[in-house]
């Protein structure tokens, strides 16, 4: 059975920590949309999110939450409290007990290790608490540094999706990664 259970402390790293997605990161989601204009096309949406959808959203958290329908978690670094990226878990297929995973940073915090150390946290999670036993990654072909974090996170790198995704350059393909349950055996 697949929950999203509370967290009564975040997911702790050496440099980052998990917490849910809360009303305050806004600020901080619209700054980094605007501080890297292609920020929404790699992580799969037509267009950057408005302050309002953002406040939807977080209204409609504890909702999707308790419906184990996905989940937030807010990157932060460690000893602060500032949003610095995002892991947003979607497509959460209870019967197969997998999950798609986008996870974005703030370009201020990128080429620190936050998005691999997330992904780490993030994915260990999901597999020993949450009851998932398949999560997915898909990012661009050019996208080499989400590629590098997945492949350093343990994710294992399953192929190329040809002309998965369409945007305003037309079709373009898309690199799958996976973490399963048994990846984690070992904790490697």
């Amino acid at each position: 059975m697949v929950v999203f259970p509370d967290l009564e402390q975040p997911l702790s790293g050496e440099q980052v920590a998990l917490r849910f997605g809360a009303e305050r990161d806004i600020p901080e989601i619209l700054i980094a949309h605007q501080d890297d204009p292609r920020l929404h096309a790699r992580i799969g949406d037509s267009r950057p999110p408005s302050g309002a959808e953002l406040g939807r959203r977080a209204e409609e958290a504890a909702t999707e939450r308790a419906a184990a329908k996905g989940v937030e978690l807010t990157i932060v670094e460690s000893g602060s409290d500032d949003c610095r990226g995002r892991i947003t878990v979607n497509h959460v297929d209870p019967e197969t007990e997998r999950c798609g995973l986008r996870v974005w940073v703030a370009p201020q915090a990128r080429g620190r290790g936050f998005a691999r150390e997330a992904l780490v946290l993030a994915g260990r999670w999901l597999i020993d608490t949450c009851g998932l036993m398949r999560i997915e990654i898909l990012t661009e072909t050019d996208n080499a540094p989400m590629q590098q974090a997945a492949l350093a996170a343990g994710f294992a790198r399953e192929g190329v999706l040809r002309a998965y995704w369409r945007d305003p350059r037309g079709r373009i393909d898309a690199v799958s990664f996976s973490l399963l349950a048994s990846d984690l055996d070992g904790r490697r």
